[in-house]
């Protein structure tokens, strides 16, 4: 028997996505305010006779149908190291009891709630303690992990702390501890603050998010060679005159080395025992060494730095590109596409938990 659930606080429906690829599972409706969210939900998944409500505190317990699980990625601004991290003092952070004040009523086998790993820490762990306490006293097993999606086949680094609640003590605590094979580390080339920090295209990308500061808040800035399998040396080679022809076909042939500043002179970059005035490289900003006949000379800085496009950041959550097209397709601006992608959550870890229920729930029978 399939198992029925309820999407809360549904975003773009990454849980919808994620569970809908594990099998086993039938949505019977879903909850999302922000209209713009709720256009492209209809979009990917054409829902038809499902119950919908707009606003969780005015979502009435007796109306729903029978459902088998709530699945929520509660409103995490509230607990996020990156707000101002006022918890259940914000009106955001008292949606996670709308979660419960549906659930004490509906009384489903299981529960799967998302948020940030700052919700661990919040206020000395009392946050944290009372959402289980509360779980606890509704009847559930809850069990939790934070898990990173680098693990589960997207390159992004996005630790998310997730917790299952079981209202049979069977199968309670064998969700957890789940992980998926090994994965590149974020690589970050020039520090700064968040939005002007430039990462390696070799790496995982930084967490996705919704809203931030600079030019690359939102996705990151990540520096692309345009070389071809570039040798890496220690210092530039020489600058040619096609530079802006093309690229060559003999690596190197337009390298140069990523700075973190303004570009700098470079004399006769293949040989080391030419100098002027005892130097080889200048300072940022100062003039060009002088011509002469037998030197040549470089600049050490190429490349091009650029913010990821919105279809790349719904690939990070782990959203076919399908999907992002559906999403575009009914006029959504670039804008909510990235906050889309950074609200959501990454579908192949939810995926990976779903399967990790459904084998629960067939082993005890828990769902009739």
């Amino acid at each position: 028997m399939a198992i029925r659930f309820f999407d809360m606080f549904a975003g773009i429906g990454g849980f919808r996505s994620g569970l809908e690829a594990a099998g086993g599972f039938d949505c019977v409706g879903h909850c999302e305010i922000d209209k713009y969210a709720n256009k492209a939900y209809h979009a990917l998944y054409e829902p038809k006779g499902e119950i919908y409500y707009e606003d969780a505190t005015k979502i009435n317990p007796a109306e729903l149908p029978d459902i088998d699980l709530i699945c929520a990625g509660f409103p995490c601004q509230s607990f996020s190291v990156a707000g101002k991290r006022l918890g259940f003092a914000d009106t955001r952070g008292t949606l996670f009891f709308e979660v419960a004040r549906i659930a004490d009523e509906k009384r489903p086998a299981f529960l799967l709630l998302e948020n940030v790993p700052g919700l661990l820490s919040h206020d000395g762990g009392r946050t944290f303690e009372t959402i289980l306490s509360t779980l606890v006293e509704m009847g559930y097993h809850p069990e939790w992990c934070v898990l990173n999606s680098k693990y589960f086949g997207v390159p992004q680094q996005r630790r998310r702390l997730y917790i299952v609640g079981h209202r049979d003590g069977r199968g309670a605590g064998e969700i957890f501890p789940l992980g998926s094979g090994n994965a590149e580390n974020l690589k970050q080339l020039i520090p700064g603050p968040q939005g002007s920090r430039v990462y390696s295209t070799d790496g995982v990308a930084c967490t996705q998010c919704a809203g931030s500061g600079g030019w690359g808040g939102k996705t990151g800035l990540y520096f692309i060679d345009l070389n071809p399998e570039p040798a890496i040396t220690d210092e530039a080679r020489c600058l040619i005159a096609r530079y802006d022809s093309g690229v060559g076909n003999h690596k190197g042939r337009n390298s140069g080395i990523l700075v973190e500043d303004t570009p700098r002179a470079i004399l006769t970059p293949d040989r080391e025992t030419v100098r002027q005035n005892g130097r080889r490289m200048k300072e940022p900003d100062e003039p060009m060494f002088t011509i002469t006949a037998r030197d040549r000379h470089g600049i050490v800085h190429h490349g091009r730095i650029r913010k990821l496009m919105p279809m790349e950041c719904w690939r990070l959550q782990g959203f076919t590109d399908e999907q992002f097209h559906k999403a575009q397709a009914i006029g959504l601006s670039d804008g909510h596409l990235y906050k889309m992608a950074g609200n959501a959550v990454s579908v192949p870890v939810i995926t990976a938990i779903g399967k990790r229920i459904k084998e629960i729930n067939d082993r005890y029978g828990i769902v009739k």
